[in-house]
């Protein structure tokens, strides 16, 4: 038979051993715990990363875009188009904006805005400016104006994003006819 001593001392070595369990289950709960939180605080900043990535192309995207405000036919083979950069757009070089005009019979007439003038009295000089109207004749010999028929203008500025515009010929081709 056991004493009440021995009794005594399995009782407390029985409730030693549920406290280590506890104990290990505690530091497992907060290695659980770590775990998780390093998971969603790296899922948070790639989230940052990517949204920080996409506002940035957009951005670059947006910035320098050729608006044409109007593009008058000039003589045969040439269109005399007036422009603008994008509010808030930074200067970008001449030789940078790119220009293509595609139709259905030949192939696309393409240069750059590189002679550009300004046309309106706030600065100017070798880049193009925001704020700033443009003038420039386009040569378009393969693509020339053709009564009922519809051409593509493509303008990009570096790499900026791409402006489309559809000049839209109606049944005269006179000079001074507005095809946008």
């Amino acid at each position: 038979m056991k004493n009440n001593n021995e009794m005594k001392n399995e009782n407390s070595d029985t409730i030693a051993a549920m406290g280590i369990g506890a104990m290990i289950v505690f530091i497992a709960l907060i290695l659980v715990a770590a775990v998780a939180s390093a998971v969603i605080i790296q899922t948070a900043e790639k989230l940052q990363q990517n949204a920080q990535a996409t506002g940035d192309q957009t951005q670059d995207q947006m910035a320098s875009k050729v608006m044409p405000l109007s593009i008058v036919i000039d003589n045969g083979g040439t269109l005399r188009m007036t422009w603008e950069l994008a509010p808030g757009s930074e200067s970008v070089g001449m030789a940078e904006i790119a220009w293509s005009v595609t139709c259905t019979a030949a192939s696309p007439d393409a240069g750059t805005l590189n002679g550009a003038a300004a046309v309106s009295t706030n600065g100017g000089g070798g880049d193009a400016l925001a704020g700033q109207i443009y003038q420039v004749t386009l040569n378009v010999a393969n693509c020339a104006p053709a009564a009922n028929e519809n051409h593509v203008l493509t303008l990009a500025a570096g790499n900026a994003g791409f402006t489309y515009e559809v000049l839209s010929y109606g049944s005269s081709t006179a000079s001074g006819t507005v095809v946008v």
